[in-house]
């Protein structure tokens, strides 16, 4: 709390909570650098600020559904706290490329997701396009990648961008950048911090191992609106969210599935109950 007590005046705003051991498989080096021209990506950039995620986005979902249930005993917590309307940023840690399936695959609204430029190759290329994902250049700066997050959040719609902006590479949460940030100070949305725990063992699946994994939604963050925020500002905010997300996959670390399920499931109970009785009585 400290930590984003700091990050909380260096954004000079309010911070308000909104309602509603690594893998030791084989990592393939990143590449940063796209060698095609930024206009490349620009269709795909209109097509999802035109346009929302299509049936494609559907069949995606029924194929990976028993995948991810059944192989990777999948489980999502708190799912509630994802806003049932209105723009939302979900703000994950990543370790993995099933992270984006992981996240979306049991919410009931279409998410549009962040993607590094590299994989719009054909023929997935047509599958990410209508699937509601759009490209971000790595290694520059890219603005267009920022406006098609604000015209998907401007349309009330759910982004996911990942807080470290890249893929952790040793199995241990990375550190944040500011992108998160900015998104959320420029627009406005809430941003849910969301842990994503056992992914980082996923690409073991040579060995034969296939590890359970648990996503965590937590309570979701609004910040106050800032037209024009600084880097140290954005950066803050970022800090911010991702303290929560430390938080939250701490949990899940320490305490198991098992545990943090039995304690989400009498949170909500208590706060049932509460709210029941400030109810007023009918006759």
């Amino acid at each position: 709390m400290a930590a984003r007590g700091r990050a909380g005046a260096r954004l000079g705003g309010r911070v308000t909570r909104a309602n509603a051991a690594g893998s030791k498989g084989h990592v393939k080096p990143q590449v940063y650098k796209d060698p095609r021209p930024a206009e490349h990506f620009d269709r795909f950039h209109e097509r999802t600020r035109s346009r929302r995620p299509d049936w494609m986005y559907e069949v995606v979902r029924l194929v990976l559904t028993p995948y991810l249930a059944i192989v990777h005993r999948a489980r999502c917590i708190d799912s509630h706290h994802v806003p049932a309307h209105g723009a939302t940023i979900i703000a994950p840690n990543h370790f993995s490329f099933l992270d984006h399936f992981f996240v979306a695959v049991y919410l009931r609204r279409k998410v549009h997701f962040m993607a590094k430029s590299q994989l719009f190759q054909r023929p997935l290329q047509f599958i990410y396009t209508h699937g509601g994902v759009f490209p971000v250049l790595r290694g520059r700066r890219d603005e267009e990648a920022f406006k098609t997050a604000h015209a998907v959040l401007a349309r009330g719609d759910i982004v996911v961008m990942y807080p470290e902006a890249g893929r952790s590479r040793t199995g241990e949460l990375g550190e944040p950048r500011p992108g998160v940030g900015r998104l959320a100070l420029e627009s406005g949305a809430a941003v849910v911090p969301t842990a994503i725990a056992g992914s980082e063992k996923t690409r073991n699946w040579k060995r034969l191992q296939f590890p359970k994994v648990t996503v965590h939604y937590g309570e979701a963050i609004r910040f106050e609106r800032v037209e024009s925020p600084s880097r140290e500002q954005s950066q803050a905010a970022s800090e911010v969210v991702f303290a929560e997300v430390k938080k939250l996959h701490t949990r899940l670390i320490t305490e198991g599935r098992r545990s943090t399920v039995r304690a989400a499931r009498a949170r909500r109970t208590g706060e049932a109950a509460e709210a029941a009785g400030r109810r007023p009585l009918t006759h």
